[in-house]
């Protein structure tokens, strides 16, 4: 399975920004996290990180063919990015939506998500294991989608 990994603005700032809420992890340590976790599952993935909005959605378009799922932490871009909400529906991959805290517990303007309504599944609130709960969640659903065509 192909996986593609997608993270958004300020995510650079892992490890720095408020480990209070998104942990003492740096962006290179989640995605080490993350390409372990894929080679473990036989599942071959490509990891992105923009703080710009259509660097994420360039980075859907070009690799939208290679990839079976798609895996997406939007950050800031989750409460208001129509754009790449548009983008996620219009790449037709099965998608999650990952947060490494839990967005439903922050500020008020923190518990909306725009991109939630395209996504599969939400993943929140356990830091890196958000991102392997994830990639485990889409496992799942191709070894079950396989299961259905060979039936």
């Amino acid at each position: 399975m192909n996986i593609l990994v997608l993270h958004g603005p300020n995510m650079k700032f892992l490890g720095e920004r408020e480990p209070e809420i998104y942990g003492s992890a740096t962006l290179d340590e989640v995605n080490a996290v993350i390409r372990s976790h894929c080679r473990a599952q036989g599942a071959a993935v490509r990891i992105f990180q923009s703080d710009y909005e259509g660097g994420l959605i360039g980075f859907i378009y070009k690799n939208r063919r290679w990839a079976d799922a798609m895996v997406i932490n939007p950050a800031a871009y989750t409460h208001y990015s129509y754009a790449l909400r548009d983008a996620i529906a219009a790449s037709a991959l099965p998608t999650a939506e990952v947060h490494m805290s839990d967005i439903k517990k922050r500020e008020p303007f923190r518990r909306k998500s725009v991109t939630a309504e395209v996504c599969l599944k939400m993943f929140r609130g356990q830091g890196v294991h958000s991102y392997t709960a994830a990639i485990d969640f889409m496992l799942k659903l191709k070894a079950v989608a396989k299961g259905r065509r060979t039936a």
